[in-house]
């Protein structure tokens, strides 16, 4: 499978020109942070993979994007080898992802595979978001791995432990990837530690019912945090007309700003593209004034 650059787009709610779509939001109250979400169609080769990532930060940076955010397995697409590629976070493509964020000017956060356990006869990989930017560089490890509807992500993925934030313009961001959008507790962990965004990036699987379940959990970890959530998935193969086989998750779409209240705000569709929005902090010091779910909840 190769990589996809996003095409022309006539939405209403777009610029019309040639590239990607793009779709943008701007808030009411005093802009503090401008964000972009790209989400593109990664294939097997980690180095057009890396052009992609150098074509949409671009154009993220000229949209005045202080941080993009990019999919789940942008390194290379789910449903190939992923033992041959895993690098560190000083290897080659981390250092190339590095210098395009800080050519760019612009933090990059982009899905990759580092080495995880060396076991006999069970080499695996971790499934890492790499951050890097100006005033930036940190790294988080997917901590609930993909065993379910007939994939075993743990069969060749190291679980991680911690989770992480990091700080943009003064804003605090949270991580998270894919299946973790399942599980609350992350989303209300980073929370607690400040974030006021929390950003997933996800290669979702399809099926009978998969986009819902991923705008609904979208939306209700947003709610649970009271933050804004980035969702932003790996697009749709088959809105390119390529054919996916196997149980791989290989990406539906719908990347999407999420509210503090659980609203979605801006949101694409299975095809790849490039949207932008502008987070106020207070709008998530609002919500957690009316709804203040963090300070009222139990831990047992």
């Amino acid at each position: 499978m190769g990589a996809h650059l996003p095409t022309g787009w006539n939405g209403r709610r777009a610029r019309c020109r040639e590239g990607p779509r793009i779709l943008g939001l701007s808030a009411d109250l005093e802009v503090n942070v401008r964000v972009a979400i790209a989400q593109i169609i990664t294939g097997r080769e980690p180095e057009r993979n890396l052009d992609l990532v150098r074509d949409l930060a671009r154009q993220a940076k000229a949209g005045g994007a202080a941080l993009v955010v990019f999919p789940e397995a942008t390194m290379r697409a789910f449903g190939n080898s992923l033992l041959d590629i895993a690098e560190p976070l000083d290897g080659p493509w981390a250092t190339q992802l590095r210098s395009i964020a800080a050519e760019l000017g612009i933090v990059i956060v982009a899905g990759m595979f580092t080495p995880g356990s060396a076991g006999v006869g069970a080499r695996k990989v971790r499934n890492t978001l790499l951050v890097t930017g100006p005033g930036v560089d940190a790294s988080y490890d997917k901590i609930h791995l993909y065993d379910a509807f007939g994939f075993a992500e743990s069969d060749t993925v190291d679980a991680g432990t911690q989770p992480v934030t990091f700080d943009v313009d003064g804003v605090t961001f949270g991580l998270a990837t894919c299946y973790d959008v399942r599980f609350p507790d992350l989303f209300t962990e980073n929370a607690e530690r400040g974030a006021l965004v929390n950003i997933v990036c996800a290669s979702w699987g399809a099926g009978p019912g998969k986009v819902d379940q991923w705008k609904l959990l979208s939306r209700a970890r947003a709610a649970d945090s009271t933050t804004f959530v980035l969702a932003c998935g790996q697009g749709d193969p088959a809105s390119v007309g390529l054919e996916t086989k196997g149980s791989a998750p290989t990406g539906v779409g719908h990347s999407a700003v999420v509210s503090p209240f659980g609203e979605v705000l801006t949101e694409l569709d299975g095809a790849p593209g490039l949207l932008f929005a502008d987070l106020d902090p207070a709008v998530v010091t609002d919500a957690r004034a009316k709804l203040p779910v963090l300070a009222n909840r139990h831990k047992f």
